[in-house]
Parts: structure tokens; sequence; C-alpha cells
């Protein structure tokens, strides 16, 4: 797989008043399900910020719920297993990784285990403090 989407990105493309808007977007519309993918669980994060973001107008849950279907036939989507899941939450507590990190832990696995050549994102320095042995693969669109 070459391109893999953290959640970060997707809101960005989705959301006009994004100061990354225009890059996010060109990059989200450049891909496809052969060399693109994303973390199953991007879907309900996709739905659940794009559906409470303080904007006026508020973004409607019927809109929200299309962004996720564009993300669903655009993007391939990666799981884990409980097994994965289980060493991810593992290996997060070892380094101490506390709160909402647990969520980026759970991407970067899903973006490794479908062998991510890029992984874009917007939080950098989080993914890299994270998963440092794939910080060569981590860019910004």
């Amino acid at each position: 797989m070459r391109d893999f989407f953290d959640t970060s990105v997707l809101i960005a493309a989705f959301w006009r008043g994004h100061a990354h808007h225009e890059s996010s977007l060109r990059l989200f519309a450049a891909a496809g399900k052969e060399q693109s993918a994303c973390g199953i669980h991007t879907l309900a994060e996709v739905y659940a910020s794009m559906s409470a973001l303080p904007v006026k107008p508020l973004i409607p849950p019927e809109q929200a719920a299309l962004f996720v279907e564009e993300v669903r036939q655009r993007l391939t989507l990666v799981s884990l297993g409980e097994r994965e899941y289980l060493a991810t939450l593992r290996q997060a507590s070892e380094q101490g990784s506390a709160g909402g990190r647990i969520y980026d832990a759970l991407l970067l696995r899903c973006a490794a285990n479908c062998g991510a050549r890029h992984i874009y994102t917007l939080n950098l320095k989080h993914f890299q403090a994270i998963a440092p042995s794939l910080a060569h693969c981590m860019r910004t669109p």
C-alpha cells in the first residue's frame, strides 16, 4: 500500500475552513483503493469529528455520514485483529502513552500492517513519538 491517511488529514480534506484543506483535499482526491488506506476506526473518528465541529452552520449528521461513505469508497479499510489490538494497548501502556494517543497508536499499527510507504497526518510530533521506527514514512499533505 502506498498511502495511509490519518483522520486529521481527512477532516482537513472535508472541512473547507481548515488551514490544510486544499493540500489534504488534493491528496484525498488522488487516492484510490488500490494504493490508499486508512484504519477502519477512522470512519468513526471522521463521523464524530465532522458532526461535532464548532462551526457555523453546523455540519449535520447526514452530511458527516456522506463524508464517511466517501472515505469507504475511496480508501481500503484496515482493521486489527484481537491480538494486534491488545498488543498495541500493552505497548502503549509500557511506553507511558495515555489518553487519546492510543487511537494514533492503533492507526499506526494499521499503517504498518498494510505496508504503507507514506503515512499522512497533521499530527507529526504525536505520530513520531509513538512510532519512531516509522518516522521516515510520516509526512503532512
